[in-house]
């Protein structure tokens, strides 16, 4: 029989969809496994090769957790509201329903020919009413708790896309999805409270079975930091400016203050002298995002005018404004030490402010060793350092120095100690801050799932009731962007015209819609209770299918949609909805697949970049077997591939050498008896074994190569070979190539598919991958002169005496005087002779 790949594989497809082996239904026999795509939106260009990494390696994953007896649900569905959905759409001129419903189709058919087991009845689609009236009811709960919000505040705003970001979708000071410069604009938004959580985002992910790198990303954006809030007396106002620092160790070293240009006392503290260059660089910094702000290398800002009273010294203090302090941050207000911070030390030199070390570095602190108490300490130190210090001296912990009574305590030590002498004037107080600022949701773009919320003249903000779910989103014709700071929606009368549900008077609908990003936090739910009319899911489907075992998807997603999953999770927690608190319990990030582009370079698979590689093509050439191998033997699956376009020769190459090798060979009934190929079979038995539990799926697709290698050359030697190994070579290789291994197993006589009948899966015996004999090298004067198989635990007496009775040896011994005999265990035995 001829290998057919085209052919086999439809047979298979075929096959499992009319069987419907891929539905996952309750089963408590067996231990559930809940494998899970990061859900794709439904893009125009379809799937390139590049994407189909990730699905293969899930697929792989959850047919292999399917053969160890695991009742697996694989289910997928596709991130269709948001922008880029609908930028996609506005790029070709079409409505995004029209889009998505053709993406849609075209990506379902590539997906069912990759061979991958997915439930489709569990299939999901974020634009459709169905869905988002659950988005639009995990908003309200979200109201229900306090946690959803609308203020106004200065948001980032894309003008490519034409709609506020959150700060997660702003990457180098531009727009994540369309690449423009994100710029500033004030608006009224609603905004989820997720620094609320921010300290159990912090706490409950430590256990989690994740990659530490995206661990660490989000702890670092999360930025926990414990200090304390101190207060500056305002010169000449009863207003007080409360500021945060986690070093109140230096606070005798703060020689100027900073506030951020928006902060609501600048124009209180701002003298007339001061105030047109103010509003000026206020105008300027109104344009920038906070990203942009923060990454800028050069300092600005301006004097004000005003000073404060440093509630430690009661020194004046000039107070600033720049735009590397952000209102979003601590108080919006900063004490600037420029001796001991690299950013205030470059602005205090920029602008010529005074510097003042009030901590010794670990070679001053030698210098000054000798001294005795705070007033000795600082006559010593202004002797010796007459000067302005000519360097930034940062460090951690450090003898305090120019600090009054704390003069000589260590830095640690005196933190607490000014920290409780503030307390007691009530000019202080300890403080842990979170940089993770709340969530910006509202969209001012047409594809989404409209707020459900209403404003009533008499009763204000109004949520719709449940039961009143969904707020359809209008069908219209012009739905581009109004750049005005509103959404399309707004324009439509009959949609914002409505009756507010508490009076029943005129009222208006909110005419945002809700970001994408809620959509992806809590569809891993949704498939656990696909069917479910009445609510979002059914709480015994959620308390058996959930939390996700396995999540596999881009590292690109660390800060936004896993942030925002393990938020919304821990709210419905709070609501007592689900029954655990983390979504997502083991976590897989693939690598790219890269090829050279237009640029020369080696670059992510983009259509812009010329370098896309489409699979159909390929699968119609090898068939979808093939290029999943390839896929997976192009590299470590959690690092970036260079795509070889020859590269699936190969992998072809060696599929038809395994259907081969079934076809040709005669195969033994009886249980595998050979010691070699027992020896062969379990050894990469273990090996394969142990690198699929590492997920090292290039190196399994390389040791299934060299077993069937290993197993040809023993059949060319005349060993005789069991049926035994052959089926466990193909249930070990199906995972990988499904398709094959089905149409392998049946053509031995079997009826049902290899997961559904689910055989044994192999394991290896330990007694067949020891060695029982060393292979030793027998040198002469350091010459090799031969190679002997010696069994274990041979003493080195009879070594010697194997060795000199070889014949190529004992000729180079003939006559000679053995001067010594150098024997290195299991490896080399060295006879000096003289």
């Amino acid at each position: 029989m001829q290998y057919e790949p085209n052919k086999i594989e439809r047979k298979w497809r075929a096959i499992w969809e009319e069987r419907k082996l891929h539905h996952a239904v309750k089963d408590e026999t067996r231990p559930k496994y809940y494998c899970l795509d990061m859900f794709p939106y439904p893009s125009g260009e379809g799937l390139h090769v590049g994407h189909w990494r990730g699905y293969v390696l899930s697929d792989v994953w959850s047919r292999y957790m399917t053969l160890l007896g695991y009742n697996v649900l694989h289910p997928m569905g596709w991130d269709a509201f948001g922008l880029p959905a609908e930028n996609a759409a506005i790029k070709k001129g079409v409505h995004p329903e029209t889009q998505t419903k053709a993406a849609v189709s075209n990506m379902k058919r590539q997906l069912t020919d990759m061979g991958s087991m997915y439930d489709w009845e569990r299939e999901v689609n974020s634009s459709t009413p169905e869905y988002y009236r659950w988005t639009q009811w995990v908003f309200l709960k979200a109201y229900e708790l306090g946690l959803a919000y609308k203020k106004g505040a200065p948001i980032n705003w894309c003008p490519g896309c034409r709609c506020g970001l959150a700060d997660e979708e702003v990457k180098e000071g531009r727009c994540d999805r369309c690449g423009s410069e994100v710029t500033k604009k004030n608006l009224n938004q609603w905004f989820f409270g997720i620094s609320k959580y921010a300290q159990r985002l912090i706490d409950d992910i430590k256990p989690l079975d994740w990659p530490e790198k995206v661990k660490k990303m989000q702890i670092d954006w999360i930025g926990r930091s414990e200090g304390a809030e101190v207060c500056f007396q305002l010169e000449g106002l009863e207003d007080k400016l409360w500021i945060y620092t986690t070093r109140p160790d230096t606070l005798f070293g703060a020689t100027y203050m900073v506030m951020a240009p928006e902060h609501p006392l600048v124009d209180k503290i701002t003298t007339d002298e001061q105030r047109e260059a103010v509003e000026a660089y206020r105008t300027r910094t109104s344009t920038r995002s906070e990203v942009e702000r923060q990454e800028q290398r050069e300092k600005t800002g301006v004097f004000t005018g005003g000073y404060a009273i440093n509630p430690v010294n009661g020194k004046r203090t000039p107070i600033w404004i720049s735009d590397y302090v952000l209102m979003g941050y601590g108080t919006g207000a900063i004490m600037a030490v420029p001796s001991h911070d690299t950013r205030d030390w470059d602005f205090a030199k920029a602008f010529d402010i005074p510097i003042i070390q009030v901590v010794l570095t670990p070679e001053q602190e030698k210098e000054l060793a000798g001294c005795k108490g705070a007033e000795e300490l600082n006559k010593a130190y202004a002797e010796k350092y007459p000067q302005m210090p000519l360097t930034e001296a940062y460090c951690e912990v450090g003898t305090m120095i120019n600090s009054g009574e704390f003069s000589g305590l260590k830095s640690d030590v005196g933190r607490k100690r000014i920290v409780e002498s503030l307390e007691a004037k009530g000019l202080g107080r300890t403080k842990i801050n979170y940089r993770l600022r709340d969530w910006l949701v509202s969209r001012q773009r047409y594809w989404g799932a409209p707020i459900p919320m209403v404003y009533c003249d008499d009763c204000g903000i109004v949520p719709v009731p449940e039961e009143q779910l969904p707020v359809l989103l209008p069908h219209v014709d012009k739905y581009e962007p109004s750049g005005t700071g509103e959404s399309p929606l707004a324009a439509i009368d009959e949609f914002v015209n409505t009756t507010c549900p508490k009076c029943g008077k005129p009222a208006r609908r909110d005419t945002d819609t809700i970001s994408q990003w809620i959509c992806s936090s809590w569809y891993f739910l949704r498939y656990s209770s696909y069917d479910c009319q009445d609510q979002a899911w059914r709480k015994e489907d959620v308390d058996y299918w959930n939390p996700v075992d396995m999540y596999v998807g881009g590292i690109e997603h660390a800060v936004l949609h896993l942030l925002y999953s393990r938020f919304c999770t821990k709210m419905f927690y709070d609501l007592g909805l689900v029954k655990f608190t983390e979504p997502f319990q083991r976590l897989f990030n693939q690598g790219m697949i890269c090829k050279v582009g237009h640029s020369g370079r080696l670059e992510k698979m983009s259509k812009s970049k010329g370098n896309v590689v489409n699979p159909d093509e390929l699968v119609e050439k090898y068939g979808t077997d093939s290029l999943r191998a390839y896929e997976l033997f192009i590299g470590p699956p959690e690092l970036d591939a260079e795509w070889n376009d020859s590269g699936i020769d190969g992998v072809y190459r060696w599929i038809k050498r395994v259907w081969n090798f079934a076809q040709e060979t005669e195969f033994a009934k009886d249980k595998e008896s050979d010691i070699e190929v027992l020896r062969l079979s379990h050894r990469f038995i273990k090996k394969i074994n142990d690198d699929l539990q590492r997920l090292h799926l290039n190196t399994v697709v390389a040791a299934l190569m060299e077993w069937m290698n290993g197993l040809y050359t023993l059949r060319s030697q005349g060993k005789t070979i069991s049926e035994e190994t052959l089926r466990q070579y193909i249930v070990i290789a199906s995972p990988i190539i499904p398709h094959t291994a089905e149409e392998m197993w049946h053509n031995l006589g079997e009826e049902k598919s290899l997961f559904e009948g689910k055989p044994a899966w192999p394991t290896h015996k330990e007694e067949y991958t020891v060695e029982n004999t060393f292979k030793l090298a027998v040198q002469v004067n350091g010459k090799v002169r031969a190679t002997l198989e010696i069994p274990m635990g041979t003493e080195q007496a009879a070594i010697e005496e194997l060795a000199r009775a070889n014949e190529r040896v004992a000729a180079q011994l003939e006559g000679k005087t053995v001067r010594r005999v150098i024997y290195v265990p299991n490896k080399l035995l060295n006879i000096v002779v003289g």
